[in-house]
């Protein structure tokens, strides 16, 4: 077996190159019930008697071929999965991702909760697969649910499951994603928009190990490791009331802060030299570069939208570019029209300065501009109204017209 490349501090695995075992057919002219299940329970693919006819014999070689082939194909996948989720594969040089990856690194090989916090855009559903592909529990499923876009009464189906006549329309039992994820581990992103009702059920969870089917009486154990996300601040939550303590600190066991794109600026260059590697593959193109204003373009930006709006600006400049260069000229083209951090005209004094101080008052200019409509003054800074609402809420910015977008 071929050991593959692990993590200091995870269990080592390796995926062989072959499927783990032959598929053996046993065929005998003193067969029994007894010798049958016994050779069946020890790992025979078929159990055959004589006398044997020619397409009985063909028939049963043809499945344990496509039975090996499949099991290689499997292999192959997991092989994929955890080359595509190595750790040392996400992309940081930044100071504040180094410590995230150090963390992540000390994490994967424990069953712990984890809370990863940051912007949208920032990553978190990466960080969780990493976390996931560099455990123990790799070869389990990973199951990812956005808590912030399945309604309450749907919710606790999906991850308890229910019994057949449990309620209108659940005509047969279904089994909810606890169960089906079982060794495994569950990704809730989103968890600050969890209803209080629905967070003391996922509590109940982490602190017996245990479910119950809705309209069900039996109980089962599960095994299921939790990484929870947000890009809320679950501290100022709590003081609303809006976030059980007691779950807060259950999934905080462990915390991972991932930045902004525009406080780690200095990783825009590596990104993009990776988008264009990918994008090249996927489009059979040939981009060989981008230009330094290119780069320089883009480290100007604000970036409201993080890394997936950096990916798809790279994406969309090199569907339209036809040279082997991405241009100055692609990137703006492909920047929204909100204001890059250039024109805002400002100097760094050598002290330093506050960032989150420039960005409020960069949201409240923003607001008073657009008369306080929080729609209009989004479009003003080129980002994402619900990201916007995201930073009133973060700065407590009076926002007098959100309720009617």
């Amino acid at each position: 077996m071929r050991p593959t490349r692990h993590l200091q501090g995870t269990r080592p695995y390796a995926f062989p190159r072959e499927p783990f075992e032959p598929s053996i057919i046993i065929i005998t002219a003193h067969g029994t019930i007894s010798s049958a299940v016994e050779a069946v329970k020890k790992g025979a693919f078929e159990y055959l008697t004589k006398p044997l006819d020619k397409d009985s014999i063909l028939l049963t070689v043809r499945r344990a071929v496509e039975r090996a082939s499949l099991l290689k194909q499997n292999l192959q996948l997991q092989q994929e999965l955890f080359d595509r989720f190595k750790i040392e594969g996400i992309i940081g040089k930044s100071a504040r991702m180094k410590k995230a990856i150090g963390i992540m690194q000390k994490v994967s090989s424990s069953s712990a909760t984890v809370l990863i916090t940051g912007e949208s855009g920032t990553g978190k559903e990466l960080v969780a697969r990493a976390i996931h592909y560099n455990s123990p529990r790799r070869t389990r499923p990973f199951t990812a649910l956005n808590c912030a876009a399945i309604p309450d009464n749907l919710f606790e189906s999906e991850l308890f499951g229910y019994e057949a006549g449990a309620f209108t329309g659940a005509v047969s039992r279904k089994e909810g994603l606890f169960r089906t994820t079982d060794g495994g581990t569950l990704f809730l992103d989103e968890i600050g928009d969890l209803s209080v009702h629905m967070q003391s059920k996922i509590l109940r969870v982490l602190q017996d190990k245990e479910i119950r089917r809705i309209g069900g009486k039996e109980s089962f154990k599960v095994d299921v490791r939790i990484v929870a996300a947000t890009n809320k601040d679950l501290e100022k939550e709590l003081t609303k009331g809006k976030f059980r303590e007691d779950l807060y600190y259950r999934l905080k066991v462990v915390s991972i802060e991932l930045p902004t794109l525009r406080e780690r600026i200095e990783d825009i260059p590596i990104l993009v030299d990776y988008f264009i590697n990918k994008y090249n593959r996927e489009f059979g193109k040939r981009i060989k570069n981008i230009e330094v204003p290119a780069i320089k373009a883009l480290a100007e930006y604000y970036w409201p939208g993080n890394i997936r709006q950096l990916e798809t600006v790279v994406e969309r400049a090199m569907l339209m570019n036809d040279k082997g260069t991405i241009t100055v000229r692609d990137v703006r083209s492909e920047l929204p029209s909100g204001a890059p951090l250039e024109t805002f005209n400002f100097d760094i004094p050598d002290s330093g300065m506050d960032f989150e101080k420039l960005e409020k008052d960069l949201i409240s200019k923003a607001m008073k501009k657009a008369g306080g409509n929080a729609s209009k003054a989004a479009r003003l800074i080129g980002m994402s109204y619900k990201t916007f609402l995201y930073r009133l809420e973060k700065f407590n910015i009076s926002n007098p017209l959100a309720g009617s977008e």
